[in-house]
């Protein structure tokens, strides 16, 4: 070992010892580690004070962007792929439960209750889109009373909480029936970018990636005793799928077909639309217990 070595080694040492005497032991795994990781990839890439500084500075613009209606440092998480991971830690494969995926910078607590069959669009501008389907456990269990959330851009690639107006709209929840079947109306979900006008959207472009993300509809949806999953489903067909999602949320359980309806088709709840097209698509959603093996 190089006495440079020593140095560098000598002093990720000192820190680590410092955390010794922390009270809460997953606190002191957690700063122990950390130290050691941020410490060791200093010393792989070397680091230069003048990169150090820009760091420093773009966090701080991070953290300038980010207000009550938009989170930046969610949207860095995402696209460095550190949201999805923290996804597939948390939430183990078990048996045919359905897979989780980014919660995203845009949920709302408090969304307006819709009801079953309800729309949550309220006037977001888009195609209308009939979305049903079930609630079940692992064994095929109905699950009646869980509660949906649904949230969604429009087709201008907007969320409410994106315009100065304070509307709500694309987003609302609803409770699922005793046979676990739910349905609402919503807009057929396309293509659109995160939002890439502050320091994620730089960091995007210095490093010549896509800020667009698939077409998606987002869901959350808990129950008593059951895992509380967060997710999507995307639209089969979608160019965007091909090309990639800006923070890797695609996965191929989760894309559904989006059937279209031509003007003057007949709705399953008999909702008049006048000439306007619209489509649908199912998702039938299988919960994990609380507590796995």
């Amino acid at each position: 070992m190089t006495t440079q070595e020593r140095i560098e080694e000598s002093l990720t040492a000192e820190v680590v010892a410092s955390f010794a005497n922390t009270p809460d032991p997953r606190l002191k795994e957690l700063l122990e580690a950390l130290t050691r990781h941020l410490h060791s990839f200093i010393r792989e890439v070397r680091l230069t004070e003048d990169e150090w500084t820009r760091a420093i500075e773009f966090l701080t613009a991070v953290g300038h962007i980010t207000d009550e209606k938009r989170q930046e440092f969610i949207l860095l998480s995402d696209v460095l792929g550190v949201s999805m991971q923290t996804i597939a830690v948390n939430n183990e494969a078990y048996g045919n439960a359905t897979e989780a995926t980014v919660f995203g910078p845009f949920f709302v607590e408090e969304s307006p209750s819709v009801g079953d069959g309800g729309d949550i669009a309220a006037g977001a501008a888009g195609t209308p889109c009939w979305v049903e389907g079930t609630v079940r456990d692992t064994d095929g269990n109905p699950v009646p009373g869980a509660r949906i959330e649904v949230w969604e851009a429009d087709e201008d690639g907007f969320y409410d909480v994106q315009y100065t107006d304070d509307r709500v709209a694309g987003r609302g929840h609803l409770f699922s029936e005793a046979d676990g079947g739910f349905r609402f109306w919503c807009v057929t979900p396309t293509p659109y970018p995160i939002p890439h006008d502050g320091p994620v959207g730089a960091l995007l472009k210095a490093a010549g990636r896509s800020p667009m993300r698939a077409a998606h509809l987002h869901f959350m949806v808990s129950a008593n005793d059951f895992r509380t999953l967060v997710t999507h489903i995307f639209v089969e067909g979608d160019p965007q799928l091909e090309i990639g999602d800006s923070v890797f949320g695609v996965k191929e359980s989760l894309v559904k077909k989006f059937e279209e309806q031509p003007a003057g088709t007949p709705t399953p709840d008999g909702r008049a639309l006048g000439d306007k097209p619209w489509a649908r698509t199912r998702f039938d959603v299988v919960l994990a217990p609380v507590s796995t093996p």
